[in-house]
């Protein structure tokens, strides 16, 4: 009689003489890949959000015979992560991957005209689950970043909201790190939605993590309001009752559940922020009380009459186009949106209730070419970036070594 002594642990030791049976590969999916384990993790509680098993996984089962099988299951994800994490502690990091979400405003009321020039406003921000991937690496360079795209037209100099970020946060720190950056972007721009400006918080919160959280989150989130005023929201943990010009954030528990979908429509048109709020008139605007809008939210859930966003109707002037938009989605809708409203400043239709779009956006001509997308509602925990959620397909594929064989 065979005889095997199996230990289970980090390493195998097997005095077997039987033969395996033919290998077989199997297939785990995982959330985390090992070259992007970073993904997000804070300095304060680094990979305190992995829960990694043994790379080396023993079944044995009993048949009605004297034969037993036992399934030897070897799985490299554990031992790549086990090497990354010794060269980490020796070398520091110096590449992070990390997820730069974009952002809706359930209800925007404009509430005043500041003596700035500004306006002042009070909206609801949430962060939604569309977003773009943002590599990060040191670059041996003591001089200049090197930023790169996956679309054209995204300027790739100081005029990007990324290197803006890198170059405050040199100057708030007194850091020299400088960085090779690729954006891979998938959040249209002139949208609403707050893309770049979650580059920049993003960006932000990477240079902080390489240089070893040196600067609090609050003050990531002051010095961020210095080049933009969307940026601050992103410091928020996802939803946030925001007021001044947006730069002042207070944190709300998300009055929203996360498993509603939604679907985001933009035609290739983009509304000018600036022409937008030129042609704003504060008289004809909404005077419903924004509190009484979050309370409202928060108590009964989103529906067409909470949903006001002020910059509608300059923005439908601008873009006759997104107005009918609007009108034909709530009508071809026939009730499966619990409202259906414009981002920001535009040009993003929003279709809160349901993830797919009506079917005349499909069979229309002039509606070939809008950005589609389905989303729901995420927040972030404490300490940690945003990461994006798992689905189907973004989930990737690791494989495990499966080798079986007979112990008689």
């Amino acid at each position: 009689m065979s005889s095997c002594n199996i230990l289970c642990s980090h390493q195998l030791y097997t005095s077997c003489n039987v033969k395996p049976q033919l290998g077989s590969f199997k297939k785990s999916c995982f959330s985390q890949s090992w070259s992007n384990r970073p993904q997000g993790s804070s300095c304060f509680h680094q990979n305190s959000q992995f829960r990694r098993s043994n790379f080396v996984i023993v079944k044995a089962s009993d048949s009605r015979t004297s034969r037993r099988q036992v399934e030897i299951t070897y799985n490299p994800e554990e031992k790549f992560n086990k090497l990354a994490d010794e060269v980490d502690k020796e070398a520091g990091l110096s590449r992070l991957t990390l997820f730069s979400p974009c952002k809706i405003n359930v209800f925007l009321r404009i509430t005043g005209k500041r003596d700035d020039g500004y306006h002042d406003l009070a909206s609801l921000f949430h962060v939604i689950s569309l977003g773009d991937k943002i590599k990060f690496s040191l670059s041996p360079s003591k001089s200049k970043d090197r930023l790169s795209t996956n679309v054209a037209g995204v300027p790739l100099d100081e005029r990007n909201l990324i290197i803006k970020a890198l170059n405050l946060y040199r100057k708030k720190t007194g850091t020299d790190n400088y960085f090779w950056i690729h954006l891979d972007k998938k959040v249209p721009t002139g949208a609403g939605l707050g893309g770049g400006s979650s580059n920049a918080a993003t960006t932000l919160w990477a240079a902080n993590q390489f240089n070893g959280c040196v600067a609090t989150e609050k003050e990531l989130q002051e010095w961020s309001g210095e080049i933009g005023s969307d940026i601050p929201f992103f410091f928020s943990h996802g939803a946030a009752y925001c007021t001044g010009r947006g730069e002042v954030v207070q944190d709300i528990p998300s009055p929203i559940p996360f498993d509603i979908p939604m679907v985001l429509i933009k035609p290739q048109q983009e509304c000018s922020t600036a022409e937008v709020y030129k042609r704003f008139q504060l008289d004809l605007s909404s005077k419903v009380d924004p509190l009484s809008l979050l309370e409202k939210i928060s108590t009964s859930g989103i529906s067409q009459d909470v949903c006001v966003n002020d910059l509608e109707p300059p923005a439908f002037e601008v873009l006759p186009f997104l107005k009918r938009l609007k009108q034909r989605v709530i009508a071809a809708g026939r009730g499966q949106y619990d409202a259906v409203f414009m981002s920001g400043s535009g040009s993003t239709i929003v279709g809160v209730g349901s993830p797919d779009p009506p079917q005349f956006v499909y069979d229309d001509e002039e509606y070939k070419d809008v950005f589609l997308s389905e989303a729901s509602f995420i927040t972030r925990p404490a300490n940690q970036w945003y990461v994006e959620p798992v689905s189907a397909s973004n989930i990737g594929d690791q494989p495990e070594f499966s080798t079986s064989f007979e112990k008689s």
